[in-house]
């Protein structure tokens, strides 16, 4: 599959612009992703970034990042199932009264429990040699690679505003993004009490920024109407 071209990624950005999610399919070069697998590309940042396009892969909620070597806009073919093997007839098996007929043929003195014989001994039937080797050229399934763990940083600046970004050992899967930080102390909340108790004061600290910011406001649309009562009269 060819990577996208800076044509290509011209056009996505004109897509994304008018407010649709271009479709892309991940390459043999994408890590952790199935290749063939489609995706909708839901933001592309600056190239010289590295991983700059933002991808949501089909069935998952996560998005990732990726390189222009890592998605394509050109649809893979669809596998053909391979052709089933005609079945092989079944051969006509002896049949099993011959060698009774054969016994009561013979004097009676002699014994009969010996051309019985060959009819106690079992043969392997054709259809059962190949459904054996139908199983012997089934190949395992190969099992899907893991994917190893990820670090989630939490970072407060000093406006009060909350970011996360997502990493693993090989690259960022999601860059700097701001999170509600009402969002954040729910979520303190629910690991520990001294993750609670260490973020409690950042959040605290953004109350009282909003709420100085809350004062300004409200002490300048008083002074903007008593400018506008003056005017009136």
């Amino acid at each position: 599959m060819s990577p996208l071209s800076s044509d290509e990624l011209r056009a996505i950005r004109e897509e994304l612009s008018a407010g649709t999610t271009p479709t892309v399919w991940f390459t043999s070069s994408a890590v952790g992703v199935q290749e063939g697998r489609s995706g909708k590309v839901i933001a592309l940042g600056e190239p010289a970034e590295g991983d700059f396009i933002q991808v949501r892969p089909a069935g998952s909620k996560d998005v990732l990042s990726f390189s222009t070597a890592e998605v394509t806009q050109v649809k893979p073919p669809r596998k053909k199932p391979a052709p089933p093997e005609p079945a092989k007839p079944a051969a006509a098996k002896p049949p099993a009264n011959k060698p009774a007929q054969t016994a009561a043929a013979k004097p009676a003195e002699k014994p009969a429990a010996k051309p019985a014989t060959p009819a106690t001994t079992s043969t392997p039937s054709p259809a059962a040699k190949s459904g054996d080797t139908a199983a012997a050229r089934r190949k395992p399934r190969q099992a899907k690679p893991q994917i190893g763990g990820a670090v989630v940083t939490l970072t407060a600046d000093q406006d009060g505003q909350w970011s996360v970004e997502v990493a693993n050992t090989k690259r960022k899967l999601v860059k700097s993004t701001q999170v509600p930080a009402n969002a954040v102390a729910q979520a303190a909340k629910l690991l520990h009490d001294d993750v609670a108790a260490a973020v409690e004061p950042l959040i605290e600290a953004a109350r009282e920024q909003h709420r100085a910011r809350v004062e300004q406001l409200r002490a300048e649309l008083e002074a903007a109407q008593a400018a506008l009562e003056e005017l009136d009269e």
